[in-house]
């Protein structure tokens, strides 16, 4: 796990203040609504920044959204894996930092995932050249003593969190 990460090309990113993990939380439920089959989410960040926060935020959200059980959600460090259902959509929760070789993403289901459903996925940059042009980047990252997530993908999800965000903001805040 020594190598370095080359993170996405981020200029002129959409960027969202994350100053607790409650904002961490909003911001995947802003996704929840919005996520369709196809979606590639690659959550970029070092240990600890809210990846897996915001990923079982999203995955519950788009499960109480649809009126079913809310599960409970578990970093998939281990099985590398998890996928749930919300409805008629499914979501694949990809934890890729144990894989030994970009390849192993093919046993684990990457292209059935997203034909039938959306595919978050933890250390995208472990995929190397095989991570899916059509995605979703966010980037967590600490900055000025709290936390910012930019984000950069199809205008059709930065616009629907641009939205939502905007809507559960206090008032008095831009």
């Amino acid at each position: 796990m020594d190598e370095q990460v080359i993170l996405p090309n981020m200029t002129g990113a959409y960027e969202a203040v994350l100053p607790d993990e409650a904002a961490t939380r909003a911001l995947g439920c802003a996704l929840a609504g919005l996520v369709e089959p196809g979606d590639l989410i690659a959550l970029w960040g070092d240990l600890g920044m809210g990846k897996s926060v915001l990923a079982r935020a999203l995955i519950q959200e788009a499960q109480r959204l649809a009126g079913g059980e809310v599960e409970d959600v578990p970093s998939p460090t281990f099985t590398l894996v998890q996928t749930y259902e919300a409805g008629g959509l499914s979501l694949a929760h990809f934890d890729l930092y144990r894989i030994g070789a970009p390849e192993e993403i093919y046993e684990l289901g990457l292209d059935e995932a997203l034909e039938t459903g959306a595919a978050l996925i933890e250390w995208p940059g472990r995929l190397e050249d095989l991570l899916p042009e059509e995605r979703l980047d966010i980037l967590i990252e600490e900055r000025d003593k709290e936390r910012a997530a930019r984000l950069k993908g199809p205008a059709r999800l930065i616009e629907g969190v641009r939205a939502a965000l905007r809507q559960k903001r206090p008032a008095g805040e831009k």
